[in-house]
């Protein structure tokens, strides 16, 4: 409850910063490579995931066991779906190295189960 909270935190001010840096330090670099659209994405999908952590570990203090352990799962899938999905493309824009390409679909993969889960999680409030 407490972590999912913390970590939306986390990610949320991680989120702006990184955001306000591209915006104004990396403006001309990240869109001298094309890449301004690629660091955007990267920051709204983790603020957005930030966002649902802390309504995660909200409904986690209000859920019975068996609904917070679906939504523990959920948030621990939007955890790494943000450092996958987002990390890769961050990495993207830092390094040039598109390889890393290939990771972000993980990553993605790990964001929508955890929307998957907190479907699951939804169906066991009573």
């Amino acid at each position: 409850m407490k972590f999912m909270i913390q970590a939306g935190a986390i990610l949320g001010a991680l989120a702006v910063a990184l955001g306000a840096f591209g915006a104004h330090a990396l403006r001309a670099t990240l869109e001298a490579s094309g890449r301004a659209d690629t660091f955007e994405t990267a920051v709204k999908y983790q603020f957005y995931h930030a966002i649902m952590l802390v309504a995660v570990g909200i409904l986690m203090q209000r859920a019975g066991e068996d609904a917070a352990r679906w939504l523990g799962w959920s948030g621990y899938a939007f955890i790494g779906g943000v450092l996958i999905f987002s990390g890769s493309l961050y990495t993207i824009c830092f390094t040039g190295i598109t390889k890393f390409g290939a990771v972000a679909p993980i990553g993605g993969l790990l964001l929508i189960a955890g929307w998957v889960l907190l479907l699951i999680a939804a169906g066991k409030f009573s």
